[in-house]
């Protein structure tokens, strides 16, 4: 498979949209004016000690049926099973959850992608320093992920970092770097090493975090015997739109609170069980693996 072109920036607009504190119902204001400087709020308490546990025994399951299973998926494979796996739908439609992302997206929102990213004990892959929106073909830049910790993240099991108040420089130079099996993703901010500011994102399990697609993150590689998994919810206005030549990125999408009236986006059912084995042949740079590996 050829790798698909990264979308041109002159199609786009990757200007950061603040969010009105006047609106905050879940939040404080302070909160949002956090989001609005640093591009993120962090740490936010969604889900109590038993559901942990049960979510958590879900994972253990889940990632032990992908790398049991006879092909070339790893802990990171696990992108976009909302489609297949009725619990990580219910997870992208949380009340709690959807009630932070009203903040600051407003009514009408999709999820248009959700992707486990697992670091596995003595892992060894790092995820370069890099913004989202740079890769996301789409217009304006209007999203938020909100990374859901499946596992207590800190500096021992590689926890992401934020280098705060990136979100508001617009779409930063990045380079291409090889798959080697060193990194999970081949995109990296050019000039990485210059920005030390960076905030840890330590969380317990069960909490979350949310930041904006323009904001510089990345993490460490987990040298570690502590696993440090955590599942990324991406959410947009519906408003936003997918530029010329990648429409299929509409297909993934779940229309959240109000939705999008427009029709625009998809609005995938949710599951009726929980079916990894059907996403067994999708795979590529995402989890570290060159998209035109046989």
């Amino acid at each position: 498979m050829e790798r698909k072109p990264d979308p041109i920036d002159g199609a786009r607009d990757l200007c950061f949209c603040p969010v009105d504190p006047a609106g905050a119902k879940t939040f404080t204001v302070k909160q949002l004016e956090h989001f609005n400087a640093a591009g993120f709020i962090s740490p936010v308490t969604i889900f109590d000690a038993p559901e942990v546990e049960e979510i958590r025994g879900y994972i253990d399951e889940l990632l032990g049926r992908v790398l049991g299973a006879a092909d070339r998926r790893n802990s990171y494979s696990i992108n976009s099973y909302h489609l297949v796996c009725k619990k990580l739908y219910d997870l992208a439609v949380d009340p709690r959850i959807l009630a932070c992302v009203k903040d600051i997206l407003g009514e009408e929102v999709v999820l248009w992608g959700q992707h486990l990213f697992a670091k596995m004990p003595g892992d060894g892959k790092v995820v370069p320093l890099h913004q989202d929106a740079v890769f996301w073909p789409l217009t304006p830049s209007k999203s938020v992920t909100v990374w859901l910790a499946i596992d207590d993240a800190d500096i021992d099991n590689a926890a992401m970092q934020f280098v705060p108040g990136t979100h508001r420089r617009g779409a930063l130079e990045h380079e291409q770097l090889d798959l080697d099996g060193t990194r999970v993703l081949g995109r990296q901010v050019a000039r990485a090493e210059e920005f030390t500011d960076r905030f840890l994102n330590v969380l317990k399990a069960g909490q979350v975090s949310l930041h904006s697609d323009l904001l510089l993150h990345g993490s460490d590689a987990n040298d570690s015997n502590r696993r440090r998994a955590g599942l990324t919810l991406r959410y947009t206005a519906a408003e936003v739109r997918v530029i010329e030549g990648y429409e299929y990125w509409r297909k993934n999408a779940v229309h959240c609170l109000n939705g999008d009236p427009s029709g625009y986006w998809f609005n995938r059912r949710r599951p009726e069980g929980e079916h990894p084995e059907k996403m067994s042949d999708v795979y590529g740079e995402f989890d570290g693996q060159p998209l035109d590996a046989g």
